[in-house]
């Protein structure tokens, strides 16, 4: 007799209560030899809430994901998941407890379908012994479901995933990563090579995300981005942190500011004025 693969036995884990902490660093660090990447860095990932890590490039935004993925070891302070100290010898043990990442590539091939990638690495087969084959169908069904549970209505998920834009590609890594168990989602710059309309599309599928339990961490450099969706940021400067704030507590003025390092404009446009005139610089200001 024929065995088939059906949803039931597809692994997936439902998320934990809202507002559940899942995932705590106290004073993480990292370190190389002597160089010192990241230091001191503390935050939380809740259950249906959005913490946002902001930064420029070199603020240690990547080395920050890294150590949650599984893909370096901290080598300072604490990493708590489900409130047990926890250290990730690799990725595969960071997506066992349920902490999958989207990196900005997203490691997509392009010329097969969406199904196909949706499930790229973990094909559902059936039948048993010699005679399994992939059950094209079931796969087919869920990408479907799947995607639509998540608010994407695809045309047709026969067609080539790299026919789709960027925010839809984005789209279908978060649905997926959902559909796998994830219960916190990493998303690695999800925006930043989108346009204004595309990016509004992913930060929709964020707060889908959010809504459906998730804890969702935002990497990002765009506070006007984070804002809309996040619950919790946490801002950080050459690989330290400069605060970890919930949203009632700051507000998108002063997330700007203190990412642009308000200090140091007022600085700069001080000795733009000297050098080029009061003049010229309130006019690039107006610009």
């Amino acid at each position: 007799m024929s065995e088939k693969t059906t949803p039931e036995t597809v692994t997936m884990t439902e998320p934990p209560a809202r507002g559940t902490t899942i995932v705590e660093v106290q004073d993480i660090g990292k370190r190389y030899g002597n160089i010192i990447a990241l230091s001191d860095v503390s935050t939380s990932v809740k259950a249906g809430e959005v913490t946002c890590v902001l930064g420029d490039n070199g603020a240690g935004k990547s080395t920050f994901i890294k150590i949650l993925a599984g893909a370096h070891q901290h080598t300072d302070g604490t990493l708590l998941v489900d409130g047990e100290p926890t250290t990730f010898a690799n990725p595969r043990q960071a997506l066992d407890v349920g902490i999958a990442t989207v990196y900005q590539d997203l490691a997509v091939v392009p010329l097969m379908p969406v199904w196909r990638n949706f499930f790229l690495g973990s094909e559902v087969r059936k039948g048993v012994g010699p005679f399994k084959s992939l059950d094209m169908d079931f796969m087919k069904k869920t990408t479907k479901s799947e995607l639509a549970a998540m608010g994407i209505d695809l045309r047709d998920v026969e067609q080539p995933i790299g026919t789709l834009s960027g925010g839809e590609r984005q789209c279908v890594a978060i649905a997926r990563a959902v559909y796998f168990g994830a219960r916190v989602l990493i998303l690695d710059e999800p925006t930043a090579a989108l346009g204004v309309k595309q990016s509004g599309v992913v930060l929709k599928y964020i707060a889908k995300a959010r809504e459906r339990g998730l804890g969702v961490v935002f990497i990002t450099h765009n506070p006007h981005h984070a804002y809309p969706v996040g619950d919790r940021f946490m801002l950080l400067r050459r690989g330290k942190s400069m605060g970890d704030y919930p949203k009632s507590e700051i507000t998108l003025d002063e997330l700007t500011s203190m990412m642009a390092g308000g200090a140091e404009l007022e600085s700069l446009a001080h000795e733009l004025a000297q050098t080029m005139g009061e003049d010229v610089v309130q006019e690039m200001g107006a610009d």
